[in-house]
């Protein structure tokens, strides 16, 4: 009988590569677990797990001999960690080898709030420019001052690809960091009221939630832009939602939202936000490492080896 099981929607490339290596029992989402029998269940030993849904405790004991959860994803807050450290379960994530895809799209979505890039395909596209003529003036990015929030492994990426774009830099971290001269500060409020464009690059989960808040995003002031690449609960949607449509800050760019895929309704009546589908880790090469690395994980865990990038 088999030791893994598999949840959540995987794509049938990663599918198949779960199937060849451990010939796992496979269900959509954590809610299935208390479907298995209890003999299908009493032998699972590690889960793979892809998804925002949450796995908790009482999830978990239903696995009686669980010993591991490797997360899909450098995002774990889907997983309550606490309740598998209390039971002695490993939990692991797919860290670094999506860092550079995700500070990708944090730069891309700047520019295109900034320089309207949305709007002017539309233009063109639209026969606009042959009829009216040239798009009108747009912002520029490239010598302004950017705050990351968060300077972990992907908001150091970010920070870095920022200087390069002439950037004055400053971040929030919970200490200060060793970096090439960037300004610190303290508290985020501090760092929105001294920066152009406020990059959220925070983990997820409680500690986080609504930690750009409604006065952080007022700090900011009519000219900012909030870029979110983190979880939609590390900001308070309603707040940021608000100032954009009162004008209170300029724009924002956005690959997370809360309730995703069914994201509140306001956003798609706003020009001035780019909108993507939490897609900043979706390259072929990077959701292929980050499934070899989840195996990866498992593999270890069944062969008594330590683990590749555990979380607790």
């Amino acid at each position: 009988m088999t030791a893994t099981l598999v949840i959540g929607p995987y794509s049938d490339t990663d599918l198949d590569a779960l199937e060849k290596t451990f010939k796992p029992v496979a269900i959509a989402d954590p809610s299935g677990i208390a479907g298995l029998e209890k003999s299908t269940r009493a032998a699972i030993a590690a889960v793979a797990f892809k998804g925002h849904l949450h796995f908790g405790g009482s999830e978990m004991d239903l696995l009686p001999n669980l010993g591991m959860i490797a997360n899909y994803g450098v995002g774990y807050d889907a997983i309550d960690v606490a309740a598998a450290s209390a039971r002695g379960v490993k939990v692991t994530n797919t860290p670094d080898v999506l860092n550079d895809d995700v500070a990708d799209i944090a730069v891309a979505m700047l520019f295109m709030q900034g320089r309207e890039m949305e709007h002017a395909s539309r233009w063109a596209r639209s026969g606009q420019w042959k009829e009216k003529g040239e798009y009108r003036l747009n912002r520029k990015i490239s010598g302004g001052k950017a705050g990351i929030v968060g300077l972990g492994r992907i908001g150091r990426e970010i920070a870095d690809r920022l200087a390069a774009f002439k950037m004055d830099i400053h971040y929030f971290a919970r200490s200060e960091k060793d970096t090439p001269g960037w300004t610190y500060h303290a508290d985020p409020v501090s760092l929105a009221r001294a920066v152009d464009y406020l990059v959220v690059a925070l983990v997820g989960g409680k500690e986080t939630e609504k930690f750009v808040s409604a006065k952080v995003i007022d700090a900011l002031g009519p000219l900012g832009i909030v870029v979110n690449i983190s979880r939609g609960s590390t900001v308070d949607e309603a707040a940021l939602l608000n100032a954009l449509e009162q004008g209170r800050i300029a724009g924002a760019g956005l690959d997370v939202f809360l309730n995703e895929p069914d994201i509140d309704a306001r956003f798609y009546a706003l020009d001035n936000v780019v909108i993507q589908p939490h897609q900043g880790s979706g390259t072929v090469e990077t959701r292929a490492a980050m499934g070899q690395l989840q195996r990866d994980n498992v593999s270890a865990f069944h062969a008594g080896d330590a683990l590749l990038t555990p979380v607790n």
